[in-house]
């Protein structure tokens, strides 16, 4: 029987991500209890190595673990450059586990769009970004062109208003993109005000997430 009130763990590696993914969960999928599981050195750690090593791939691989093992029906985990651990750990695990993006990344593969442009308020994450979005196109054998634009004032940024303003200057300049992709849920939370702004449809991870982990956990499929 499917449990009317699924504990969904949220695991983390930068504790600004957790906000976007928690208003994401009420508005989508209030019925889920949602748990935060944080690290919040892996972000920093992994800026620091220039990458993500195998040393905090299995960090957050034991993040994920430690999730399941103490009743979470799902896990979300919301960094997008820690994408690759959630892939190789939903092989195995009893429990959905999702990457922050692939539902996003599955709306920017099906929704029509020729050129989007790809936004991220730092440069790892973003070069991480475009390169999991080059696989998830490739693997479907689909093809989008992707400007990648890095919004350097956005980085960091909380306030809305001042986020939208940093994410709208930095796509301003960019030409004949029918919309713009969100790499960061930290920066997620401008979505609605960007495409208010600009006229173009937003995507972002947290609320296509969300609806996916409702669905999943409706289905039972994992």
């Amino acid at each position: 029987m499917t449990d009317p009130a699924p504990r969904v763990a949220l695991v983390g590696a930068v504790a600004a991500a957790a906000p976007p993914a928690e208003r994401a969960f009420a508005e989508v999928f209030p019925a889920a209890q949602t748990w935060n599981v944080l690290d919040d050195r892996l972000i920093a750690d992994a800026l620091a190595e220039g990458r993500v090593t195998d040393a905090l791939a299995a960090r957050m691989a034991a993040l994920i673990s430690y999730a399941i093992d103490h009743g979470a029906a799902g896990v979300l985990l919301t960094c997008s450059m820690y994408g690759p651990v959630a892939h190789a750990v939903a092989a195995q695990a009893s429990v959905p586990v999702l990457a922050s993006d692939d539902a996003a990344f599955a709306d920017a593969a099906s929704g029509g769009f020729g050129r989007i442009a790809l936004v991220a308020s730092l440069p790892i994450p973003l070069a991480d970004a475009r390169a999991r979005l080059d696989a998830f196109l490739t693997q479907r054998g689909q093809h989008l062109e992707i400007v990648d634009v890095l919004a350097e004032r956005a980085a960091g940024v909380t306030d809305v208003a001042a986020l939208t303003d940093a994410l709208a200057q930095a796509v301003g300049g960019i030409p004949a993109v029918d919309a713009v992709l969100l790499a960061q849920y930290s920066i997620s939370p401008a979505t609605d005000a960007l495409a208010a702004r600009i006229g173009l449809p937003v995507l972002s991870g947290p609320a296509r997430a969300a609806a996916r982990m409702r669905d999943v956990l409706g289905s039972g499929r994992r």
